[in-house]
C-alpha cells in the first residue's frame, strides 16, 4: 500500500515522467491522496465501470508504467484511455456506485476504506479526467 498517491494531468508520457523523483508539484494540476493501492484501484475501477476482468487488465499491462520501477521506489503510471473515458462519461450516481463497490471489494481483502473517502477519490478523479480531456491531455498517477 502506498503512502502518497497523486493523480495529475500532463500533456504526454515524457512530461509525466519528469514527476518521477519529486512528484507532480505545482507544474501539473493534481489531486493528493494516501494509504491505498492506486494500481489495484485503477484496475478495479476499470472493471467496475467498463467491464472486463482484473486478470485480463493486469495481463494487458494496465496500468501502464511510464517511469520508475515496482521496487518500492517512486513510480509514475498512466490511466488507461478506456478508464479515462468511463470516468469522464459516468454519472454522479454511477461514480458513487463504483466507490461503494470498491469499498466492498477492499473490505473482502481486509482493507477498510471509508465510503465517503472512496466517493471523494473516485468523484475527484473523474473531474480531473474530464478537465484533462478538455485540454487533450492525459491523467497519470505518481506513487511514493
Amino acid at each position: 500500500m502506498s503512502s502518497i498517491v497523486k493523480f495529475f494531468v500532463a500533456p504526454d508520457d515524457t512530461s509525466a515522467s519528469l514527476a518521477l523523483r519529486t512528484g507532480p508539484g505545482r507544474a501539473f494540476e493534481s489531486l493528493s491522496f494516501g494509504s491505498f493501492d492506486p494500481e489495484g484501484a485503477l484496475v478495479e475501477w476499470e472493471c467496475l465501470l467498463a467491464g472486463g476482468s482484473f486478470e485480463e487488465l493486469v495481463a494487458a499491462g494496465e496500468p501502464r508504467i511510464v517511469a520508475g520501477q515496482d521496487d518500492d521506489g517512486c513510480v509514475v503510471f498512466a490511466i488507461s484511455p478506456r478508464l479515462s473515458t468511463a470516468l469522464a462519461d459516468a454519472t454522479h450516481s454511477g461514480l458513487s456506485d463504483v466507490a461503494a463497490s470498491w469499498t466492498r471489494l477492499r473490505a473482502e481483502d481486509g482493507e477498510v476504506i471509508d465510503i465517503g473517502i472512496a466517493d471523494a477519490i473516485v468523484g475527484d478523479l473523474a473531474a480531473l479526467v474530464s478537465s484533462a480531456r478538455r485540454r487533450n491531455q492525459g491523467v497519470y498517477c505518481w506513487v511514493a
